[in-house]
């Protein structure tokens, strides 16, 4: 996530499992219009604090993560008494009724959260909540990436991947390369944004010599 930095101008950030916790990078992108950060391990409401002078964003998707707590009324509350300018929320509109109800009962974020020491690497083993957010089943992961990743290809007016050819995850990969190849293809995706019509045309070359080569290599092993 820590790209963001460098892309001010980017309008569509699509992050969903991808073990997030830290939304300090985001706090410059202005244009931001619409942020989607499911199931995440982001564990404090606090981290909104990087989001409310984002003038332009309209769209957040948090669901799933630590932070929502077992209260859903006080999240939803308390991520529009900060945000007041959403119009949907975790896939659901926002109201003017809730954003009265939300300077009742949602509370105030006037600081940033506290940083503990986090681990970089991913271990080869581990019990943790953010491993745990990442579990679900490879049909659950493939449609909804594709359904992000579709909504960033029509803002760059590409046409959207079939589902057919929109590669899944094979379930023997660890959770550690998943996470990976998933941080890769946003960060190439969020790049893309930045492209003019020339810059594109160069993406498209070499990807379609790069998928000629992976071609040649499957036929010569069969």
């Amino acid at each position: 996530i820590s790209i963001c930095r460098d892309l001010p101008n980017i309008e569509v950030i699509t992050f969903s499992v991808n073990g997030i916790s830290d939304l300090e990078p985001l706090n410059q992108c202005q244009n931001l219009s619409e942020l989607y950060l499911r199931k995440n391990n982001i564990t404090s409401l606090n981290e909104l604090f990087y989001l409310k002078n984002l003038p332009r964003l309209r769209v957040l998707w948090l669901s799933e993560n630590p932070c929502c707590g077992s209260d859903p009324h006080r999240y939803r509350m308390t991520v529009l008494r900060n945000l007041p300018s959403l119009q949907k929320l975790d896939n659901q509109a926002v109201t003017e009724e809730e954003l009265s109800q939300a300077l009742v009962d949602g509370e105030e974020i006037t600081a940033p959260p506290a940083r503990r020491s986090m681990e970089i690497s991913c271990p080869e083993s581990t019990e943790s909540s953010a491993a745990e957010s990442t579990m679900e089943t490879e049909s659950e992961l493939l449609d909804f990436s594709l359904e992000e990743t579709n909504k960033i290809r029509q803002e760059l007016g590409m046409k959207p991947v079939p589902r057919d050819k929109f590669s899944s995850f094979s379930p023997r990969e660890t959770d550690c390369n998943r996470k990976n190849r998933n941080n890769v293809l946003n960060a190439i995706l969020l790049l893309m944004k930045e492209l003019d019509a020339e810059g594109l045309e160069i993406v498209q070359q070499t990807v379609g010599r790069r998928l000629q080569a992976f071609r040649k290599k499957e036929l010569q092993e069969e």
